[in-house]
């Protein structure tokens, strides 16, 4: 105990305050200027603390609404991929139903128009020969 006394004393030595300031024992008279030190110190700390917990709660309060703003654009984006997927059922549906018969006819009628046209081919070659025969026949 001693031993922390003396250097408490050297260090409020230091600070040229006085001896009475070496001993911080509960019925020891203080020095009024530490006092006003001590309270100002204190009040500070407090202040400093105190504004630490509202940055902290202010930090907390901006992420549970940027939390519940993710959430609610979630949310939105789920309900768009399931109009989404609905929409896309519906068109697949359409298309096994109504367009993929059609395009089926369509692909009917277009072999149908080749087999057309290599007879009409045919047909005018072998037109062309009649003429020239008959003009033959009229040239004797």
């Amino acid at each position: 105990m001693d031993e922390r006394r003396k250097k408490q004393s050297f260090f409020f030595a230091e600070l040229e305050m006085s001896p009475s300031c070496s001993s911080f024992e509960v019925l020891d008279p203080h020095d009024p200027v530490i006092s006003r030190l001590a309270t100002q110190l204190f009040k500070k700390t407090t202040d400093y603390l105190q504004a630490e917990m509202v940055a902290g709660q202010e930090h907390y309060m901006l992420l549970e609404e940027i939390n519940r703003l993710a959430i609610t654009k979630y949310a939105d984006l789920r309900s768009l991929a399931a109009n989404l997927n609905k929409t896309l059922n519906e068109y697949n549906e359409m298309y096994a139903q109504q367009i993929q018969p059609l395009l089926q006819q369509i692909d009917q009628i277009e072999v149908q128009v080749s087999k057309f046209e290599v007879n009409a081919y045919r047909l005018d070659s072998y037109t062309k020969q009649l003429k020239a025969r008959f003009k033959e026949l009229e040239e004797k």
